[in-house]
């Protein structure tokens, strides 16, 4: 038996296959629950600390409603909420939280900070986003590409766009332990850093799976079962990078082409938010200053591909449920 009680969920680097297949079904068997409307509270006076120094609107109701559903009571601490790292340093701010909850989430940025909270508050941390790995969004991705393609192993993951962050590192770490090819295409520039690619590639061979860095649009989507993207620029990241990225990255947007070169019955994936018409801000300012109509996904292709991407928003909250419900408790019998 699988157990994970007691374990911070930091990056998957740290998860087997094994384990990261029982949050796989743990997840599954949560969503069949919420969809039949069955209490799950079985969590009742657990509480949690989310700490978010990213704004976000998935992974905070996600872990709000995920923690509402198993019974426990949540603290939401913004930046204008918190001292961590202003007035009082990582270490002791753990201490202290760790003395009042049980389980910690933090979105934001070093991954030295998430773990020191892990290593100093004594309790489960969970890493709702940092600059290096976004591992709750890569459960939710996994869970999606079992459900709309069956079976993870052998299968072909391109990933587009800028691969050297989050989303590119973890998506990689993932597909490696999971038997699924992982191609990055990208300009070589904005390749995962040789010393992941070099981990992964080793957890790839134990795996079956392969991991392919190419320039060559067409190359890395071949046959691909599934089609991935993300914004061009991450949080944080000043907004003089856009015109470096809009040339580097638009030859890498994700079009009805694209899409044809796959699998014939290839999904796209995304992790939201996305740039695909002038419906937000940014998207009317990148238009004003650049003239795009879209940015690393046409709007046509999201259309008529989103199906998959809504459902990677909603199993957000299935796998974060997982997640905290794993490492809080060995009380789910999934059989």
């Amino acid at each position: 038996m699988v157990s994970l009680v007691g374990r911070s969920f930091l990056t998957l680097k740290d998860f087997t296959q094994e384990e990261i297949a029982y949050l796989l079904d743990l997840s599954a068997y949560f969503k069949k629950l919420k969809k039949e409307n069955v209490l799950h509270d079985r969590l009742k006076g657990r509480n949690i600390a989310l700490i978010f120094e990213k704004t976000s609107t998935r992974t905070r109701c996600s872990f709000e409603v995920a923690a509402h559903d198993l019974g426990m009571c949540t603290t939401y601490l913004n930046p204008q909420s918190s001292q961590i790292g202003k007035k009082e340093s990582i270490e002791d701010t753990a201490n202290v939280l760790g003395r009042m909850f049980d389980g910690i989430e933090y979105r934001g940025f070093g991954q030295e900070i998430v773990e020191s909270l892990s290593k100093h508050s004594g309790v489960p941390v969970w890493n709702g986003l940092t600059n290096e790995y976004h591992p709750t969004q890569i459960l939710a991705d996994l869970l999606t590409m079992r459900e709309h393609i069956g079976e993870l192993k052998g299968r072909t993951l391109a990933y587009m766009g800028d691969a050297r962050y989050n989303m590119g590192n973890s998506l990689m770490i993932g597909c490696a332990k999971m038997g699924i090819n992982f191609h990055a295409v990208a300009p070589k520039k904005y390749f995962p850093e040789e010393a992941l690619v070099a981990e992964c590639r080793k957890w790839a061979e134990g795996s079956g799976a392969s991991i392919v860095l190419t320039e060559d649009v067409k190359e890395g989507t071949a046959g691909a079962d599934a089609v991935y993207t993300d914004v061009w620029v991450s949080m944080g990241e000043p907004e003089d990078v856009w015109e470096e990225r809009i040339e580097d990255l638009t030859p890498y947007r994700v079009t009805m082409d694209v899409m044809k070169n796959a699998s014939d019955k290839a999904i796209f994936m995304h992790c939201l938010p996305s740039f695909h018409d002038l419906d937000t801000d940014i998207g009317k300012e990148i238009n004003r200053k650049y003239g795009l109509t879209c940015m690393e996904v046409t709007d046509e292709v999201f259309r008529a591909y989103s199906g998959p991407v809504f459902d990677e928003a909603e199993n957000r909250m299935h796998t974060i449920k997982a997640v905290m419900a794993a490492t809080l408790s060995d009380e789910w019998d999934i059989k």
